[in-house]
Parts: C-alpha cells; sequence; structure tokens
C-alpha cells in the first residue's frame, strides 16, 4: 500500500473518530452538565450562503434559512474534522499516526481553537472570539475545553485506528 493512500485511510478514521469523540463529549456536557449543545443547523445556515457571496452576518439566527442547513452543518463539522486530522498528519507525518502519542494531538487540538474564535464565530455575528456574546468569555472557555477534547479524540482515534489498521 502507498504511503498516500495509508494518509488518506488515516485521516478519515483519525478525523470521523475525533470528532465523533468531541460529540459524545457534548453530548454528556449537555446532559450531565446543562451546557448548550453546538448548533449545526447554523452552522449549514452560514456555510450556505458562503456561496452566494455572504461570508459575515450581523446574526446568523436570523439570516434567510437554507435548505438542508442542518445536513449541511454536520457535515461541514466532519468535514473540519477530518481536514484538521489531515493537517495534523501533514505536520506530523504518518510516524506519528502509526505511534500516537498524546501531546502533538492535544497541542493541535488547544491550536485549532483559532478557527472558530477568527473565522466561525465573526463570520455568524458572534465578533472575534465570542466578543459579541452577552457571555464572552465563557463562549471561549467553551470553545477552548471543545478543542482540547477534539485534540484528545484525534490521540484516542489514532490509538483505535492501530486496532483497525495496524502499523506496517
Amino acid at each position: 500500500m502507498t504511503d498516500i493512500l495509508e494518509f488518506v485511510i488515516r485521516t478519515l478514521l483519525i478525523g470521523v473518530g475525533a470528532t465523533a469523540i468531541t460529540d459524545g463529549y457534548a453530548l454528556a456536557a449537555r446532559r450531565f452538565l446543562g451546557l448548550p449543545a453546538p448548533n449545526w443547523r447554523l452552522v449549514g445556515r452560514w456555510v450556505g450562503h458562503l456561496p452566494r457571496g455572504q461570508w459575515v452576518h450581523d446574526n446568523i439566527a436570523t439570516a434567510t434559512p437554507i435548505s438542508g442547513e442542518t445536513r449541511l452543518g454536520w457535515l461541514t463539522h466532519y468535514l473540519i474534522g477530518i481536514g484538521f486530522a489531515g493537517l495534523l498528519l501533514a505536520l506530523t507525518g504518518l510516524a506519528w499516526a502509526r505511534e500516537p502519542s498524546l501531546w502533538p494531538a492535544l497541542l493541535f487540538g488547544v491550536c485549532s481553537v483559532a478557527a472558530p474564535l477568527l473565522i466561525l464565530q465573526p463570520g455568524m455575528g458572534a465578533g472575534v472570539a465570542a466578543s459579541k456574546t452577552p457571555n464572552p468569555n465563557q463562549a471561549r472557555l467553551r470553545s477552548l475545553v471543545n478543542h482540547t477534547v477534539f485534540g484528545i479524540g484525534l490521540f484516542l482515534a489514532a490509538r483505535l485506528g492501530l486496532l483497525l489498521w495496524p502499523s506496517p
């Protein structure tokens, strides 16, 4: 098997696995801590407006709904998780995926919080780093925790991926 095919397969396994682990955390946090779950419908709405040239909204909740926005939001969520996994593997090489360690994944997960703080939140009308929300520090902390969990998920998914596909 070529390294390219292995890279693609491990990227998919790790990205989907880490995103699913993050979703499991979000469900547990909602049930046991009463934290709000991410609204992928509104992410889908934001993404649905991108091809129409609308990149920034005053408030995405008041923007015109997009057909299939919930499905689009979930698909976007998982595609971003896969993309982040691919970027991690591009930075660390297949050697990391063949013998995963926690610290590169955790550091990458923490750094990935820049995406919602600098792209998604401003685009959806929440401001840079949730500055326009009623409680910006709480929103920032939730984003940081979610992306830290994603980093742990990258590590765990890579380890689980070895069960499905052992290192050569």
